[in-house]
């Protein structure tokens, strides 16, 4: 998917969230390939960084590259009885309210309870969850979202 960053940012193999677009993009003329393509509350990771650029005048620098980038993959905790690497799954969150260590696998960033996901790594199982789960860490490929 192409797409514009900024052009301080624009390096092969960086990855950015996505939070929405800022006010001055609504009239922008390069709306449609900037943020017209990219989803709120994703991660992104920059492919291939192109030639061109565009003036901006939300970047500090005032240009945006050209990039191709692609939704990044996600490493999370998931229910040991579904971590089988190459299967598809839909991602769900587990009831939990401990502030632990392992939180932000359990509720990784830039995926969204639902989206079916392919299971590219199972790195086996973690034994510290304070409810008591049974858990794998597992690296996620978003295929759709909900």
């Amino acid at each position: 998917m192409i797409t514009l960053i900024g052009e301080k940012l624009a390096k092969k193999g960086l990855t950015f969230m996505y939070y929405g677009p800022a006010k001055a993009c609504e009239d922008c003329r390069y709306k449609s390939v900037c943020i017209d393509p990219l989803e709120t509350g994703r991660i992104y990771k920059i492919k291939e960084v192109k030639d061109t650029e565009h003036p901006c005048p939300i970047h500090e620098s005032g240009k945006v590259k050209v990039v191709e980038v692609e939704k990044a993959n996600i490493e999370a905790l998931i229910d040991a009885k579904k971590a089988f690497e190459g299967s598809v799954i839909l991602f769900e969150t587990l009831e939990c309210d401990e502030k632990c260590d392992m939180r932000s696998l359990c509720f990784p960033e830039g995926i969204k309870a639902s989206d079916r996901c392919r299971i590219l790594k199972n790195f086996g199982r973690v034994n510290e969850c304070k409810k008591g789960y049974k858990l794998n860490k597992v690296l996620l490929e978003i295929i759709s979202k909900k």
